[in-house]
């Protein structure tokens, strides 16, 4: 089987062929019941992006981020990695917190900031935390989690842990600072951490070939002294085996790997943003064409693991969980006014402790015990 740490970092490393089978050289060669939780989860994915940001245009949420036509980038790599690995995300990877075992009526109610939002409302929507699934709170910062997953890894290094760190960002993030600190400190520590760069064309609306000057994004590793692969990011196969591969690397010593996966954004960056302003429908109609699902779906067809009978059973139970959660989630109210000042100090201060009682007071409450 050839390794991905061959491939010059101008090729685009593909194991999905197009009449759906794997290449088998390069075929990762998954289980039965991996292919189908794999493809599941993406289904989930897809669902709940498109319910989600219904709700936003209906004013039901303040805000959504999609991540439709990348699912393969997130649910590959979470699929590569143990449940001891930790996760460093951006706000595009919904996938990899469903896989990772995060419900979906958790990730809504981060959506609503409700009481059953374990941020309890002060982060934006889309922005999860869920330490018990190992992943870091995603912040808005742009490159903000590279350096915190370089961090991550140089610690697991130290403490002689057989684990990785793994983050996700975009094109844009490659002109960041942080970007820049966040490779040389892991490439100069050897430190476990696999940066997946989720090249989709478009920071917001500039394009990939305005953002750099370099022949691929995956050359800019060769600078910091790290394997660079390039990937087709809506091949999950291939998503996979690099995400495999540099994993092992990590935990056998070798450092850090950068992965470049190609893919495209199929939404806007955001549910504040008209992607119709700067790219061309048949830019997008094209991009269409190379659906990580439909791919992978005909992959598990090939293999006898799926079916049109399924395929259908299986989209209205994503429908249904979504559907649910977010009906569940309409009902809980918002956090309580005391979550301001009680999930922030150990001790609460006496001035803010005055400061809550006036404005309980104020609305008739009484004292804070």
């Amino acid at each position: 089987m050839g390794s991905t740490v061959d491939t010059p970092p101008c090729e685009i490393l593909r194991v999905l062929r197009d009449d759906g089978t794997a290449d088998p050289e390069l075929d990762p060669k998954l289980s039965d019941e991996l292919v189908v939780k794999i493809l599941k989860t993406m289904i989930q994915t897809r669902v709940m992006d498109e319910r989600m940001l219904t709700l936003q245009r209906q004013g039901r949420i303040f805000f959504y981020l999609v991540s439709t036509g990348q699912e393969a980038i997130a649910v590959g790599t979470a699929a590569a990695l143990t449940a001891d690995d930790w996760v460093v995300p951006s706000y595009r990877e919904p996938g990899c917190f469903l896989y990772r075992g995060v419900e979906v009526k958790d990730m809504v109610a981060q959506c609503y900031g409700n009481q059953w939002d374990n941020t309890r409302g002060r982060q934006m929507p889309v922005h999860y935390s869920f330490k018990d699934k190992n992943m870091v709170s995603i912040s808005s910062p742009i490159g903000t989690q590279i350096i915190q997953a370089a961090g991550v890894g140089m610690a697991m290094r130290r403490k002689g842990q057989p684990t990785c760190a793994l983050t996700y960002f975009g094109d844009g993030s490659t002109s960041s600072n942080d970007f820049h600190s966040g490779l040389n400190f892991a490439a100069v520590d050897k430190a476990p951490t696999i940066f997946v760069c989720e090249n989709n064309g478009w920071a917001i609306s500039l394009p990939v070939e305005k953002q750099t000057a370099a022949e691929t994004l995956a050359h800019k590793a060769l600078a910091y002294g790290m394997p660079g692969v390039r990937v087709d990011g809506n091949d999950i196969l291939a998503v996979y085996k690099a995400t495999q591969e540099a994993r092992q690397r990590g935990v056998d010593g070798e450092g850090p790997t950068l992965i470049e996966a190609v893919t495209y954004r199929l939404g806007g960056h955001s549910s504040s943003d008209d992607p119709t302003r700067y790219r061309s429908d048949h830019e997008v109609e094209t991009a269409k064409q190379r659906d990580p699902i439909e791919r992978f779906k005909e992959y598990a067809e090939k293999r006898g693991l799926w079916d049109a009978e399924q395929d259908e059973a299986e989209w209205a139970a994503a429908r249904e969980v979504v559907n649910k959660a977010i009906k569940d989630n309409e009902r809980v109210p918002k956090p309580e006014l005391e979550s301001l000042f009680t999930d922030v100090y150990a001790e609460l201060p006496p001035a803010l402790a005055r400061t809550l009682e006036e404005e309980r007071e104020a609305r008739g409450e009484g004292k804070f015990p």
